[in-house]
């Protein structure tokens, strides 16, 4: 017995053990957790202090939120230590720029804004980025400002959406602004005022943390004043940055280009036209193919921009008018109205204060010119329509043709260059070398009458 209970203890000390490495193994995770935080942090003490550099110039869109987040992401699977964007835009849509802020606030590593190069601007959208940004720098020969939401044409947004909008977009720029300890009060004065200034007034303002020409400029500063960033100041020796150019794919052209908002309603009425052109003169194939691509193009577009579909519905009922008028005889009345639809259509195309903008003038040309093919596809349809036929029978009704043989009434007549059997309609004996006249087509009969005859004589058919 006492036997059997000593060799049970050990058994029993060796489960103990067993089941206290979980404890343990948790515990040491728990130990490590801060160790592994740390690393996953941006490397300042390296070698070398790798920086990411990309250029976003131009309208802020979706193909440029997609440029952002490419370049990002690439910094991260590179290792690198800052991420600098060199900024120059008018301004974009607001959902694209609000992707472009939140990539930023909650990017893993820090991300330097630098407006860039001489001349360039942070306008509209572009104000956002930069109080966005952890490090904000401007080129002394740049500007900041204007954030005021617009409409299409230049003005400010309908009354009965200022409010909502314009609340909406002071909160959010109160709110990144105080974030990254910048004066919120002339951020305010952007949007609400659409105030402008130079890159020195920002710098004094504290609107921006100081000026660089360019992006070793950039580095020398940063690396002395450091970079705030998780709750601590990253420092580093510019002797040891080493940049690296993001340059964007292919694929960020093609969407670049396409997502531009005049492209975008280019390819849309270019789209509508050449569908209107294939079902109007059916088998024509090129038109009905190069506008069924670019509608798809357009179509894409729209599902991405901030499109109003009122305008989308009023665009394609401008080109069903112009339809109609084929079939229908309004002496022009559904012509005008498809342009009318066309052009209010085109001008209520982008919801008001998105930032997606058309020029006024492209409108009023886009629809002059679209309007003015459709009007003659319109007119070379109908005139085909109302004009004799000029194939089959009763086209040959009219035609003149030579007699080939003929026997008492009946023989053959040369017409268009095809054989026809005919019968006299003027009850005559016909020679070969006669010329006669259709008046009239049944079956595959001709009945002729004499037009001009040959020495021959023509008595009557007895």
């Amino acid at each position: 017995m006492e036997k059997n209970r000593s060799l049970s203890f050990p058994c029993r000390t060796r489960l103990r053990i067993l089941a206290a490495w979980p404890l343990v193994l948790l515990a040491l995770g728990f130990l490590l957790l801060p160790l592994s935080l740390s690393r996953a942090a941006p490397q300042t003490n390296g070698e070398s202090f790798l920086v990411r550099e990309v250029t976003i110039k131009g309208g802020i869109s979706p193909a440029q939120s997609d440029l952002l987040s490419d370049a990002l992401r690439a910094a991260v699977d590179d290792g690198a230590a800052l991420l600098v964007v060199r900024l120059d835009t008018p301004g974009g849509t607001v959902q694209a720029m609000r992707d472009m802020v939140m990539t930023i606030l909650n990017a893993p590593l820090p991300v330097a804004v630098h407006v860039a190069p001489a001349g360039a601007r942070a306008t509209s959208a572009g104000v956002f980025l930069v109080a966005a940004s952890h490090v904000a720098v401007m080129h002394p020969q740049s500007t900041i400002g204007a954030a005021t939401p617009v409409k299409m044409d230049g003005e400010d947004v309908d009354q009965t959406m200022a409010a909502k909008i314009m609340n909406d977009i002071l909160s959010f720029v109160r709110s990144v602004a105080q974030s990254r300890g910048r004066n919120v009060d002339w951020y305010e004065r952007a949007v609400r005022e659409a105030e402008s200034i130079t890159a020195q007034e920002a710098a004094l303002l504290k609107v921006v943390d100081f000026l660089a020409e360019d992006t070793l400029d950039l580095l020398e500063q940063t690396g002395s004043r450091g970079i705030p960033f998780a709750g601590q100041t990253i420092k580093f020796s510019p002797s040891d940055a080493r940049v690296e150019i993001h340059e964007p794919g292919f694929r960020h052209s093609v969407l670049s280009w396409l997502l531009d908002p005049q492209i975008a309603y280019l390819l849309l009425l270019g789209g509508m036209a050449g569908l209107f052109f294939e079902l109007t003169s059916p088998g024509a194939v090129f038109p009905g193919v190069l506008g069924g691509l670019c509608l798809l193009l357009g179509l894409y577009a729209m599902s991405v921009l901030p499109t109003n579909v009122a305008g989308l519905v009023l665009l394609l009922f401008g080109v069903v008018l112009f339809l109609l008028e084929v079939h229908v005889t309004s002496y022009g009345l559904l012509s005008v109205a498809g342009v009318v639809s066309l052009f209010v259509g085109s001008t209520i195309l982008f919801r008001a204060g998105e930032g997606a903008q058309v020029d006024q003038m492209t409108v009023i040309v886009t629809v002059a010119g679209v309007s003015a093919l459709l009007g003659l596809a319109v007119w070379l349809t109908a005139k085909a329509h109302h004009e004799k036929p000029v194939g089959g029978l009763e086209g040959m009704v009219g035609a003149r043709g030579v007699v080939q043989r003929w026997s008492g009434n009946r023989g053959s007549i040369l017409v268009h260059g095809e054989l026809w059997s005919a019968v006299s309609a003027d009850n005559l004996e016909y020679s070969a070398g006669d010329v006669v006249r259709v008046i009239r087509a049944e079956s595959l009969t001709l009945e002729v009458m004499l037009e001009a005859h040959t020495d021959s004589g023509h008595g009557p058919v007895n």
